[in-house]
């Protein structure tokens, strides 16, 4: 592991996810599920996550749609979070799913729709 990489990628990780998240996601690592953090938090955060190219707001969106069409909801609502965090509106959400269903079908769609309500909910709870 590359130690610089792992720290840019933590510096990234914390910006889009919130440092509370990423530390309760490190904190509960333990010796099976370690190496996996450091290598999510080496990869997909200091090498992809961080590269130049695309705007931190439009990998979001991207990151929701491929969640979508992955059917991964417990990492969609995870990225709705970096996703609000990187200034994607609750509007512009709405629409990404919409899309996905072109692409992915009722079923990934109708799911994505409702783990994004209850995020949303949870959201707007709280303020």
């Amino acid at each position: 592991m590359s130690r610089e990489q792992f720290e840019k990628g933590l510096e990234m990780r914390r910006k889009v996810l919130g440092e509370e998240h990423v530390n309760a996601s490190l904190e509960s690592a333990d010796d099976f599920t370690q190496p996996l953090q450091e290598m999510v938090t080496e990869n997909a955060w200091g090498t992809v996550w961080s590269r130049e190219g695309l705007p931190l707001k439009t990998r979001s969106m991207l990151t929701l749609a491929m969640l979508t069409a992955l059917n991964r909801p417990h990492e969609l609502k995870i990225h709705l979070r970096g996703a609000v965090r990187n200034g994607v509106t609750k509007d512009e959400v709405r629409e990404i799913l919409l899309h996905t269903h072109a692409y992915c079908g009722w079923p990934a769609t109708i799911d994505a729709f409702r783990v994004a309500r209850e995020f949303f909910a949870e959201t707007e709870a709280k303020h």
